[in-house]
């Protein structure tokens, strides 16, 4: 690194790649990279950027970290020796004794790596976008380009979902029920933030050294407009930049052995509606896919309230493709070392690849992008008369809105010109809808502790709102 001037809170540096994975650019990528137009990406990797240099921030705030560093810049400099990023005013904490922390220069030019891939390749029309193959392609490409797909490994990796807002005690859980994955020679995908995305691979990791055991992986996967809100935990060694929230799940249950639900908010509740409607698709009902809910004693009520809104909403069909355990780290960790033989044997079985599930059919309602406008989330079909898994789809679609008008910077934006998101459909589905979200906010997993919480929704029954 050449350092060149610092002052209290921030640095100016040039900053070279500290492990391979981006060594060259093409002069039309750097281009594209340096132009801060409307058609540009400039913008897009100084947001991801900023990200990944504040590790640790305690804001889920997108647009007061963006604020709080207006005259953050970065810029990609092509040289004979490769790839250079020059970085003016950047966060200080980024830096010890004049030098870039490795981790955070191993993902911030990860971050570069994912946003010229995804850019050039769908300019390139590499991939039938309208097609659900296509979808699936141009994820998996992401991840291979990534270098996280790892051919010739048993099944080993666990996907742990959950919120970024929890309490200590939720915390401390997911620390503990990462370590007995980790003593199960197990590695650790979340989606890369704090809490518990974060807890899972602490816990791993101490149980991996212990167990002396070299290249674990802590992958996490992200998407632009939620990396601010939840900015890469230390502990990440393979970051993924998705390029929309439907294809970074796809990607979790794609390269996934197993899925554990920790406690959370509405971005876990559209995870989990996510991945049922996938399995409750008549073609993927004999794929096994381990999937188990558990917290401490305390969060026993947050799982029986989620129960029921899932039995009510989509039936007692859903509740046979998940497990709740309470309070027993170890009996997860066993429940999906088991699960997960059963993965082993049926890819073996069906010839299908450890490293991608290719035989989960996922069909692009699932797939295609939606965008939360106010006439979008009105327009939800949120009725009984369809079949469960195109239900779950279209509640996915609600709890995306609500995460967009909480966290994410464009819907932020939405809910101030606009008004509340307004949202509407069967009465006894509204109804427990009110009363899920409703606990979400007494608990604060709406937004980190201290934070005042303003409803960016308003639930209706078609005879009236349900909620004010």
């Amino acid at each position: 690194m050449e350092q060149t001037t610092t002052r209290s809170a921030t640095v100016n540096a040039r900053i070279s790649p500290a492990a391979s994975g981006l060594d060259v650019l093409s002069r039309r990528e750097v281009a594209r990279l340096r132009d801060a137009g409307a058609g540009g990406l400039h913008e897009l990797l100084r947001r991801c950027a900023l990200a990944v240099l504040t590790q640790g921030s305690l804001s889920d705030d997108a647009r007061a970290l963006l604020d709080r560093y207006t005259d953050f810049d970065i810029q990609i400099l092509q040289q004979d020796r490769g790839v250079k990023l020059e970085l003016k005013n950047a966060p200080a904490d980024a830096f010890v004794d004049g030098h870039m922390i490795r981790g955070v220069n191993e993902l911030l030019f990860a971050v570069v790596r994912d946003i010229v891939y995804v850019a050039t390749q769908i300019e390139a029309e590499r991939f039938d976008l309208s097609d659900s193959a296509g979808m699936t392609s141009l994820v998996f490409e992401i991840l291979r380009n990534a270098r996280v797909l790892r051919p010739n490994v048993d099944p080993n990796l666990v996907v742990c979902w959950g919120g970024h807002s929890i309490g200590r005690a939720e915390y401390d859980y997911t620390k503990r029920v990462g370590y007995e994955l980790g003593l199960r020679a197990l590695d650790i995908c979340t989606g890369c933030g704090p809490g518990a995305m974060k807890g899972p691979m602490k816990g791993a990791t101490i149980a991996h050294a212990k167990e002396r055991r070299r290249s674990n992986r802590y992958i996490g996967i992200t998407e632009p407009g939620i990396i601010a809100a939840e900015s890469p935990n230390p502990i990440v060694n393979n970051l993924v930049i998705m390029p929309d929230i439907e294809k970074r799940l796809e990607a979790f249950v794609r390269i996934g052995h197993a899925i554990i639900v920790f406690p959370g908010g509405v971005g876990t509740a559209e995870e989990i509606l996510y991945l049922l409607g996938i399995l409750l698709h008549p073609a993927n009902a004999n794929i096994p896919f381990p999937l188990i809910f558990t917290g401490p004693r305390e969060s026993a009520a947050y799982f029986e309230q989620i129960d029921r809104f899932l039995r009510l909403a989509l039936g007692d069909e859903a509740a046979k493709r998940y497990t709740i355990i309470v309070d027993d780290p170890r009996e997860v960790a066993r429940h999906v070392r088991k699960g997960i033989e059963r993965v082993r044997l049926s890819r073996l079985e069906n010839q299908d690849a450890f490293f991608f599930n290719w035989a989960l059919q996922i069909e692009r309602e699932f797939q295609v992008p939606f965008k939360p406008t106010h006439e979008a989330m009105a327009a939800l079909n949120l009725q009984r008369d369809q079949l469960p898994h195109r239900l779950a789809a279209d509640l996915r679609r609600a709890f995306s809105g609500i995460v967009a008008g909480n966290v994410k910077e464009e819907g932020m934006r939405a809910i101030e010109k606009d008004g509340p998101f307004e949202i509407d459909g069967d009465r006894g589905i509204m109804q427990a809808l009110d009363a899920l979200l409703a606990s979400f906010v007494a608990q604060q997993r709406m937004k980190l502790p201290g934070s005042r919480y303003v409803p960016c929704y308003r639930i209706h029954s078609g005879n009236g709102a349900v909620s004010p």
